[in-house]
């Protein structure tokens, strides 16, 4: 005969609580003190009990679960906030739901399908643009809603500042002695999300106001390693070298850096590179970037819709995360005969 799988009254029989604190307990809600908390986690481990997601729904009106919303889930800073978020979710007891809805039409498909009604209890988007139509959207589904990477007054949002973000590493490349300065962007494509064009329109006006002439943007034609090796052959075909490079991401910066490579051409020694993001390949190749905090910011994210589920409440906030600027060895001063 198959042995009966725990319930929730065996756990709370365990623990000696009621089978309402088991469940708060279990789901990270507040009211509970840490020493019953950790009493009934370790009755529950003890008897190997799993909650019904079923179950629990239909007893709470909850589903147990958090849709999370990317445009490009296998690019780094994605897969890296989605990990930050994730943990946090699962230690709180919930599952995750991903859509991964990549350019402009499948977003716009997503938001017009809308599949997230009564399949979960809160929302994270990651720096996806939205006009007025589509937050009405997403707002319809009446849960909270917290956005990654980008500001909207109607949601609480977690994001870094772009402006000074740019600032930070011009303003290395310039206290170097750098006034040839090109920027390498990403895909056309990525115009779509608000923290490229930011970092564009931000790198004009602090080089245009200080730089030779209007500065140059180089997009590149596809995202990641790829598009940065393009982005450096364009800038290797002109008729001057810049003395330096801000890459828009590291990614951009680490094809750049193999392009520059190949060709001949010494970093930092006729060329200084900088990216942001501190990707973990940054420091292997020695480069110099503005590290943007991204799995804190998944996981800041993720604690606000807890609270907001635990509360009640839908109050937007606005949090603003720092950036550092990280010196390693793709950027030096420029050479007297550059």
């Amino acid at each position: 005969m198959a042995q009966r799988r725990a319930g929730i009254l065996d756990v709370a029989r365990l623990a000696g609580v009621s089978p309402a604190t088991v469940s708060r307990s279990l789901r990270g809600l507040p009211k509970v003190s840490e020493p019953t908390r950790l009493r009934v986690l370790e009755a529950a481990a003890e008897l190997a009990y799993v909650a019904s997601p079923a179950a629990s729904g239909l007893r709470s009106g909850r589903t147990g679960a958090v849709g999370v919303v990317v445009p490009h889930v296998t690019r780094w800073f994605f897969a890296q906030a989605v990990a930050g978020a994730e943990r946090v979710l699962r230690e709180a007891g919930f599952d995750v739901l991903l859509y991964n809805v990549g350019g402009r039409a499948g977003r716009e498909r997503f938001l017009s399908e809308m599949p997230l009604h009564r399949r979960v209890d809160a929302v994270l988007v990651l720096t996806l643009p939205l006009d007025d139509a589509q937050t009405d959207q997403l707002q319809g589904v009446g849960v909270p809603v917290v956005s990654i990477g980008t500001r909207n007054e109607r949601f609480s949002s977690v994001r870094i500042d772009e402006t000074e973000t740019v600032r930070s590493a011009v303003r290395h490349l310039r206290l170097l002695g750098h006034e040839r300065m090109t920027m390498v962007a990403g895909p056309p494509e990525d115009l779509d999300f608000v923290a490229a064009l930011q970092r564009r329109r931000v790198f004009t006006e602090e080089v245009g106001d200080h730089g030779h002439g209007a500065p140059e943007v180089i997009v590149a034609g596809a995202p990641g390693l790829e598009g940065g090796a393009q982005a450096a052959e364009r800038i290797l075909s002109g008729r001057s070298l810049p003395t330096a490079v801000f890459a828009e991401y590291d990614e951009l910066a680490f094809g750049a850096l193999r392009t520059l490579a190949l060709a001949g051409i010494s970093v930092p020694g006729q060329v200084s590179v900088v990216g942001v993001d501190d990707h973990d390949m940054a420091s292997v190749v020695d480069l110099t970037t503005v590290a943007q905090p991204i799995r804190q910011q998944g996981a800041a994210a993720a604690r606000i819709l807890l609270e907001d589920l635990a509360h009640g409440t839908h109050e937007p906030r606005d949090v603003v995360l720092p950036t550092r600027l990280v010196v390693r060895g793709s950027t030096a001063p420029p050479r007297l005969d550059t």
